[in-house]
């Protein structure tokens, strides 16, 4: 794991206690040596539960088990490992899901399709699993409502700092807390990365309901950060609802508009945290120096906007040009040009920094490339593109790429 944190790193903000929610760290040795590597995660009887996974074809054995577990609707404990990803293992790697669930689901008093499980780290290496439930009972022993801060350092793998955001919102009169971490730093492009992002709230949301707010957070969030366009096979975002304060009553018989009122508030401190906790990933991408903010106006529809502005995060000719300072904007229009969405050249604006670099298929006359040059030195790097097309907006975030990329991937497994 590195050592270097990132300079777009934020420290842990203050983590209260969230009704329903406890949480523990052990080391087991799973991989790494002198640090925690597993997690376990209970919550109260009767939460519900919602998830969103990688779209990944080969996805691991924790993923199919997840998926699985979600037709339920409910959940008591999540474990996770970071070290192995339990990923191209076989009937190894589903015996390995299976025997860590009965485990945890004996001790927690719970059935196994309860329990939900996450691995991260290394392909096609089998997980020894036999290392986790042995230290199961040790972290259902250590439980604690105030561990969020271990929970987040024990998910990490080349991460360099803990991820963690936290917000409250109201229900009709009632205060509730949504509080999250998440782990990222490489093979990050969400198309819901490693990725793995645990919520919880004390509100009382049915599964449904929960789910479908989950999956739309996601799209606006997570779904539009890439670090180095690699789709995961591991990612897992789950969102869990441990019903512990008291608030107006929400069901899925309220239909679609009824509950979307009464959770409007609910649905913004959701963002809020799904898309602070997507930037922490991004701003620690592996060798990370710069964040990048990708804005895309004019295209033909919201869609092509997106694809647009994923394109151009995901050039590796931008994301130098940025780690190298070099007001480029040729490359950016490489990237608007291959996305394979409409654009005219001669419609087509650049800006960078607040200046725009180029109008109509040219250079904007008297372009001076100082401000510009000095905006690209700052950490923080904003790119405005104007199709010129349509109405369609869309927003993306990404980060610089650096020598220090090459550094962490290519001795990852040595």
């Amino acid at each position: 794991m590195s050592t270097a944190v990132s300079p777009l790193a934020v420290p842990l903000p203050a983590l209260p206690p969230l009704a329903g929610v406890r949480l523990s760290a052990a080391a087991a040795g799973i991989r790494y040596q002198g640090r925690t590597d597993v997690v376990m995660m209970e919550v109260a009887p009767n939460s519900t539960v919602a998830g969103v996974f990688t779209s990944n074809k080969c996805p691991g054995a924790p993923i199919d088990w997840c998926r699985t577990a979600l037709k339920g609707g409910k959940a008591r404990v999540v474990v996770v490992n970071a070290g192995n990803a339990n990923v191209f293992t076989g009937k190894a790697g589903r015996d390995a899901c299976a025997e860590t669930a009965a485990a945890a689901a004996k001790i927690a008093g719970c059935q196994p399709k309860q329990v939900f499980v996450a691995s991260t780290a290394v392909i096609g290496e089998v997980l020894p699993h036999e290392k986790i439930v042995a230290a199961l009972p040790g972290l259902h022993e250590a439980l604690s409502e105030d561990n969020w801060e271990a929970a987040a350092r024990g998910i990490m793998t080349t991460d360099t700092f803990p991820k963690a955001a936290t917000q409250t919102a109201l229900i009709g009169d009632a205060t509730v807390r949504i509080t999250g971490i998440a782990k990222g730093s490489g093979m990050i492009a969400p198309d819901m990365a490693t990725m793995l992002c645990f919520i919880f709230t004390d509100a009382k949301i049915p599964a449904e309901i929960l789910q479908s707010m989950l999956k739309k957070g996601v799209d606006a969030t997570f779904n539009c950060t890439t670090v180095d366009s690699d789709t995961s096979t591991s990612d897992t975002v789950l969102l869990i609802a441990t019903g512990q304060t008291k608030h107006p009553r929400i069901s899925a018989a309220d239909g679609k508009s009824g509950a979307s009122r009464m959770l409007s508030d609910f649905a913004r401190a959701l963002n809020d945290v799904l898309l602070d906790l997507a930037l922490q990933v991004t701003g620690d991408g592996e060798g990370a120096q710069k964040r990048v903010r990708i804005d895309v106006t004019g295209a033909k529809t919201a869609k092509s906007a997106k694809r647009i502005a994923m394109a151009v995060a995901n050039s590796p000719l931008v994301k130098t040009a940025i780690a190298g300072e070099d007001a480029n904007w040729g490359r950016i229009v490489m990237a608007v040009g291959k996305s394979g969405e409409p654009a005219d050249r001669d419609k087509l604006s650049i800006g960078v920094g607040g200046v725009w670099m180029a109008r109509e298929g040219a250079v904007v006359p008297g372009y001076d490339e100082t401000p510009v040059v000095a905006h690209m030195k700052g950490k923080e790097v904003e790119i405005a593109i104007d199709i010129g097309l349509g109405r369609g907006a869309a927003t993306a975030w990404t980060c610089d790429l650096t020598h220090g990329y090459i550094d962490i991937n290519g001795s990852y497994r040595s």
